[in-house]
């Protein structure tokens, strides 16, 4: 480099910040040399004006313009955390994510999972402010716009439920078991009860009692179930006998032998009884020929004393007194699974007759729960504590209720919503606790019988509408204290439905 060029300044390439310096000073020699119009101003000096840079006052408040702007700056971004919404952020990251392209039908399946779970897709993740509330006033011109719609008194009208019976029957010697199954209510509206040796059947329609059968010797009646269509009825005794007996001519049509000890609960299955015995079997018994017995289940190791085909014939209930609850496929003689939840005898057992799969179980003295099983997946979908001995289960056509009836300590029925499992009501029922109940054929009206001689007929379940009363059967008779009719258009189903002859009956029938 000669000196010409020390002189001068390098040659090398100017920097933008060399340039930035170089058009700042630049700037500062013209506004000194030439000042602005806005500095400017008029001074007179003696007789002339003389234009020259305004002088600066030092008094007086500054110019508007010249105020600086005091906004607070913030180094980093705070959000509120309340107007975050994590999920769908977490959603949202994990979607973007994923490098895989994804098809339309998965888009649509993904938006749909996000739907259901609440969780917003493609939604802001950081918010200052939470957002403003909505409004929760109804738009007038839509409240005004709408037609009246016409109130269903029906549903709105609280149903009344009567806490005192309607009627009550004397039932002496009753036998106070808990492991037995002494009454049952036929489609055709008689009430049979089992009382020590004999059977009786009471017609609701006409308040008539008969005596259907009487046993001999030391043998008892141990348990009592009617047929669907209501012409036959079968008796368990403490023999291990099953005996079938027409209603209608009030004879014996067959005994089924082959127990070795009492018959303390039947279920009837078009032409199948199924018999659950005290040794813990229960046989399947096919009416219809002489070889009758065509299964034998064994999965209790104590006495059987619930037992129930479910609507359907496709499962069959059980429950003993070694705790368990047995689900058994019609076309297997082994369980399909055991429940083992109760801490005490299972004799209450129900089937759901508006929800197919739903199985209601109770639990005796040591146990007091009610619960409800799903026999699909097997699942437990609830439980009661109902702090008392549970005897039975009746659940409601017409309502989603069902009423349980209790021993110790309480003796009194409850009555509980589905799936709510609220309590509706507590009726003290018995002053002993009571042993069985069964349901009209109407659904509106239950009996329950208690070893404290009496049998008591309770309006539970009443029907909604009053012209729904006429259309079903009513369950007591003209002649008691309950305004109730006989079974309009209700016939006694042919006698050939479960395949019993009853004019010639071959040899094998005894």
């Amino acid at each position: 480099m000669s000196a010409d060029q020390s002189a001068k300044g390098s040659f090398g390439p100017i920097t933008p910040a060399q340039t930035k310096v170089s058009s700042r000073s630049l700037k500062d020699d013209r506004s000194a040399h030439f000042p602005s119009p806005r500095t400017m101003s008029k001074q007179t000096v003696g007789n002339s004006d003389v234009v020259g840079p305004a002088p600066r006052s030092s008094a007086g408040p500054p110019s508007p313009r010249m105020k600086k702007s005091k906004a607070t700056q913030y180094d980093r971004f705070i959000p509120n955390r309340n107007a975050m919404d994590i999920a769908s952020s977490q959603f949202n990251i994990a979607r973007s994510d994923s490098e895989q392209p994804l098809d339309g039908a998965t888009i649509a399946y993904h938006e749909e999972v996000a739907r259901a779970c609440g969780v917003s897709l493609n939604k802001r993740i950081l918010a200052f402010k939470e957002e403003a509330p909505t409004s929760e006033k109804d738009d007038l011109r839509q409240v005004y716009s709408r037609p009246v719609l016409k109130t269903n008194t029906a549903a709105t009208t609280t149903r009344r439920i009567l806490t005192t019976p309607e009627r009550i029957l004397d039932a002496p010697g009753l036998v106070d078991d808990y492991y037995l199954n002494l009454v049952d209510w036929s489609i055709s509206n008689s009430l049979a009860i089992g009382l020590e040796q004999a059977v009786y059947l009471w017609n609701a329609s006409t308040g008539d009692v008969n005596k259907l059968c009487e046993l001999d010797g030391s043998s008892y009646i141990a348990s009592v179930k009617w047929t669907a269509d209501g012409s036959y009825l079968a008796i368990g005794t403490s023999e291990g006998d099953v005996q079938i007996w027409d209603a209608e001519s009030q004879s014996k049509i067959r005994t089924m032998a082959g127990h070795q000890a009492r018959v303390g609960v039947l279920s009837w299955e078009r032409h199948l009884v199924s018999s659950g015995c005290r040794d813990g079997s229960i046989w399947n018994h096919d009416v219809r020929v002489a070889d009758h017995k065509v299964a034998e289940l064994v999965a209790h190791v104590n006495e059987v004393c619930g037992l129930t085909w479910r609507s359907d014939g496709a499962l069959l209930a059980s429950g003993g007194n070694d705790n368990l609850v047995n689900i058994w496929d019609a076309r297997s003689s082994i369980p399909k699974f055991t429940k083992t939840q109760h801490t005490a005898a299972v004799r209450a057992l129900a089937w759901s007759p508006w929800q197919l799969n739903l199985l209601a179980s109770g639990g005796g003295s040591y146990d007091r729960h009610v619960h409800f099983w799903n026999t699909t997946t097997t699942a437990r979908l609830n439980s009661i504590d109902t702090r008392s001995q549970v005897t039975s289960i009746q659940w409601s056509s017409e309502y989603r209720e069902l009423v349980t009836s209790h021993g110790f300590p309480h003796h009194h029925l409850a009555l509980w919503s589905y799936p709510s499992l609220n309590k509706v009501v507590d009726i003290p029922a018995h002053d002993t606790r009571v042993l069985h109940s069964s349901l009209s054929p109407d659904g509106q009206t239950l009996a329950t019988a208690a070893c404290d001689g009496s049998l008591k007929l309770w309006r539970i379940f009443e029907s909604r509408t009053k012209s729904a009363k006429g259309k079903k059967s009513e369950g007591v008779s003209a002649g008691s204290s309950v305004a109730t009719t006989t079974l309009s258009g209700t016939s006694a189903a042919p006698r050939t439905g479960l395949g019993i002859p009853d004019m010639s009956r071959p040899s094998y029938i005894r």
